[in-house]
């Protein structure tokens, strides 16, 4: 097993490779922040007759921007390039992030916030398109590798400063959103624009070369985008299934307190980074394997929740499930990146990004439908485990089967 040292140790553009997995963070930032500032925000705006509505939506507002507008900016990269977009779409996420500090009208901090899902959209779709440019295919798992060791660690780091700050103002939260400034000035001193010649592979020896004509000639690859598209879009309703739902498991079996709950799902949580290992040590395998691995992962998770009737028998299911969670994105994006030429690479990872928010968005309502079928939470968690491991099957066989057909020639 490589430790995330090692890996660092050889990797190649280590300053662009830092920016790219903390800029990756910034769309998961303006969720996590805002979850220890509700209660406060829902207090001052307690007299507001829609505040029980547009405060929660505040969390999820910027989600329905990268999902409507992704494709757009994927295209607008394609065409007029990488660096410039991703930069200036950072320093407006500062911007519009700190604007609700200096606000006090609820439907102008939502209206800020649909803006700042613009800007996430845009940075989403470059820094995943630069994956591809600026690294092959081993250095991209690498990079993608310590993204999903450091995201769990930032994750929980922004929730520890975010807490103190709201109890010092009821909105003092949104000034955390100023570290993006610092990252746009990081990005105007070491990010450079990707380019290629003909015939040569994505590297970092393409810095200052052409696109090749015969890559501008090749057509998008629309059959394997609409697949991938499909399976991220269902990928991303499993992935949030339990993000959705997972405290009233746990209600369903007998633990109301919700800081009892907190204790039993954070120590579990840490199984994300060791998914991200085990990502890794499949990198060698076949897209197929690593995607149906995270898939079954997920479905044994899902489902031993689902039918648990005991507080260990759920903490298990938590264990395995985020194990999946840990492994899903790398996976899914390193395989969206083996579809895609330097022309599209943008266009390509937008639709990726929009089909992932898309599920996000739509997991709730497919969660309760569940629900309503089976009567319980859990029922509904038995049904995804089960969908997400037909799934397992069906990605594991085909990448055997890749395997073998290329093994014959």
């Amino acid at each position: 097993m490589q430790s995330p040292i090692a890996v660092f140790r050889r990797l190649t553009l280590v300053p662009q490779g830092v920016i790219v997995v903390v800029s990756a963070f910034l769309p998961i930032f303006a969720i996590v922040s805002m979850f220890p500032a509700l209660p406060a925000l829902m207090t001052h705006f307690a007299d507001h007759p829609y505040a029980k509505d547009l405060v929660p939506w505040m969390v999820t507002a910027p989600s329905l921007s990268i999902a409507i507008l992704a494709p757009f900016a994927g295209y607008f990269v394609d065409k007029f390039g990488r660096t410039r977009l991703l930069i200036w779409a950072t320093f407006f996420y500062g911007f519009f992030g700190i604007a609700p500090f200096f606000l006090d009208d609820l439907t102008l901090m939502f209206c800020s916030r649909l803006a700042l899902g613009v800007c996430e959209a845009a940075i989403l779709t470059v820094v995943n398109t630069l994956l591809g440019d600026y690294w092959d295919d081993e250095g991209r798992r690498d990079w993608l590798y310590l993204q999903g060791i450091a995201g769990p660690i930032l994750g929980a780091l922004v929730i520890r400063v975010s807490g103190p700050i709201t109890e010092l103002q009821w909105n003092g939260v949104f000034l955390i959103y100023g570290i993006a400034f610092f990252i746009f000035v990081l990005m105007k001193l070491f990010l450079f624009e990707p380019k290629r010649e003909e015939g040569e592979k994505p590297a970092q020896a393409q810095v200052g070369t052409k696109a090749s004509a015969a890559d501008k000639s090749t057509r998008f690859p629309g059959k394997s985008m609409f697949l991938v598209g499909l399976v991220t879009l269902f990928a991303s309703v499993i992935y949030y299934v339990y993000m959705v739902k997972g405290a009233l498991v746990f209600q369903e079996v007998g633990v109301t307190s919700p800081s009892r709950i907190s204790e039993l799902a954070a120590l579990p949580a840490l199984m994300v980074m060791v998914g991200a290992v085990v990502f890794r040590m499949l990198g060698n395998k076949p897209n197929g394997i690593q995607i149906g691995t995270f898939f079954a992962f997920l479905g044994f998770g899902l489902f031993i929740m689902g039918t648990a009737d005991s507080v260990p028998q759920v903490v298990a299911g938590i264990v395995i499930q985020q194990l999946g969670i840990g492994m899903s994105i790398p996976a899914l994006i390193a395989w969206t990146q083996t579809k895609l030429t330097f022309t599209h690479r943008g266009l390509g990872m937008g639709i990726w990004t929009s089909c992932f928010f898309l599920g996000q968005f739509l997991s709730p309502w497919v969660t309760s439908r569940g629900e309503s079928m089976t009567g319980s939470v859990q029922g509904a968690f038995a049904i995804a485990g089960c969908a997400a491991l037909v799934a397992a099957i069906i990605g594991i066989m085909s990448g055997w089967l890749n395997r073998s057909s290329s093994n014959r020639t």
